[in-house]
């Protein structure tokens, strides 16, 4: 599918921005996992979370959607199914690292496989601390899928992340639940953090502070409901296009205001970004509204330690950072590389198609604002979030921009193209 786009003069409005996908994800999960039945409420409904509830069916999870409601018929910590065949994670990497950390304690022995772009993304980074629990996990080529998990009886580790990836934490954290003995993480701990939020909220006990995250083993998850917040990854598009098109206003409700999600927004204010926040509830997530008007926006530096915070969001800071007067660097984003694309190369192509000047580092890159973007043809590199990123820059850029291979917006936004019409035109 192709979308063509052009320069707009009005950006207005408050969509109902879609479940987070990560919770969304894990409410599958944990449900799953949980004794007795849990619900979740307002789950996206983007291809990438249809990939991990067709995975827990393989494995014979009942799972019921009815409208805005998904119920879940747990089956407990050892209750699955051997599936038929290879569980197909689509192109969801968080459902095939997370399912490897699921399956590593179990008694049954499944394969997981994906699309031509999840089997090119790393895997042994999940692998190794799940092999030093005492999984069996057989690699493609020791690094990719298709891979096997054997369940084994696993012990808990003591494990310093070296990665700040919520996926690889994720995955170790699942496999600890039902490991003999406790698991202690250390390292690189400050990537997104839902899944500590959402093990208590299954009444699985875990401690965590600023160093280190411990779990004891042999715990029982109980059923419960989650209610999905809106994805702030999500929102992040349509804050960046408001910040930067002149006389926006928009108002965001629901939003999920997690502090270890929310380093876009503070990168955007400090490029001078007129964005308010409030939260208003703690379900187990803070959530809350987001209020934006247009802003001239800086440029600035990014530091290392605020990445983890807004990798999804990159490739668009990357688009916004052309409007912004002055000098954007971002370095430590060498993770970006391994994405559905390698999206610092994908933003490179793209920006230099536009007319624009970027440096490219290995891990981040520089450009210097303001440039007049111009309209060009796209290549999404089927990535939903370089899709999206550059489905903005068109709003504001001189003549028409192609976008190609736009229907992978559905992997994590199914109607972004609806709402960006009503966006443009109330």
């Amino acid at each position: 599918m192709k979308v063509t786009l052009s320069r707009v003069r009005h950006f207005k409005g408050s969509p109902k921005i879609p479940g987070d996908k990560s919770i969304s994800h894990r409410g599958l999960i944990f449900g799953a996992l949980a004794s007795g039945t849990s619900e979740v409420i307002d789950i996206l409904e983007g291809e990438d979370v249809k990939s991990t509830a067709h995975c827990l069916r393989a494995l014979g999870v009942k799972i019921v959607q009815n409208g805005n409601r998904t119920r879940i018929e747990g089956i407990g910590t050892q209750g699955f199914m051997k599936p038929n065949e290879a569980l197909d994670c689509g192109n969801s990497g968080t459902t095939m690292r997370v399912m490897m950390g699921v399956l590593a304690g179990r008694n049954i022995a499944a394969t997981l496989s994906g699309d031509q772009s999840l089997v090119k993304r790393p895997m042994k980074r999940v692998a190794e601390p799940l092999r030093l629990m005492g999984a069996n996990v057989e690699l493609t080529h020791e690094n990719f899928a298709p891979l096997t998990v054997t369940g084994a009886k696993i012990q808990g580790i003591d494990y310093e992340l070296k990665i700040a990836s919520a996926q690889i934490k994720t995955a170790i954290l699942m496999a600890a639940v039902t490991a003999e003995g406790t698991t202690r993480l250390s390292g690189e701990i400050g990537s997104r953090d839902h899944t500590e939020r959402l093990l208590p909220h299954f009444g699985c006990s875990i401690q965590t502070n600023a160093h280190e995250i411990v779990l004891t083993g042999g715990q029982k998850l109980t059923a419960n409901t989650v209610l999905v917040p809106g994805d702030p990854s999500t929102a992040a598009f349509w804050i960046g296009a408001a910040s930067v098109i002149p006389g926006s206003e928009l108002v965001l409700r629901g939003i999920s205001l997690n502090p270890t999600r929310t380093g876009f927004i503070e990168v955007l204010k400090r490029m001078g970004a007129n964005i308010e926040t409030e939260v208003l509830t703690q379900t187990p997530e803070p959530v809350g509204t987001i209020r934006v008007k247009s802003a001239k926006l800086r440029g600035i530096s990014v530091a290392k330690e605020e990445i983890p915070s807004l990798i999804d969001e990159l490739p668009l800071l990357a688009v916004l950072a052309t409007q912004a007067e002055g000098e954007t660097i971002v370095h430590g984003a060498e993770e970006l590389r391994v994405k559905e694309s390698d999206r610092l190369e994908a933003v490179a192509v793209n920006l230099r198609a536009m007319g624009c000047e970027i440096e490219v580092f290995e891990d981040g890159f520089r450009i210097e604002g303001i440039q007049n973007l111009k309209g060009a043809e796209i290549q999404s590199y089927h990535d939903h979030r370089i899709a999206m990123a550059f489905s903005i820059a068109a709003l504001f850029s001189e003549g028409e921009t192609t976008i190609h291979d736009a229907e992978c917006v559905a992997i994590s936004y199914p109607g972004f193209y609806e709402h960006l019409k009503e966006l443009t035109q109330s």
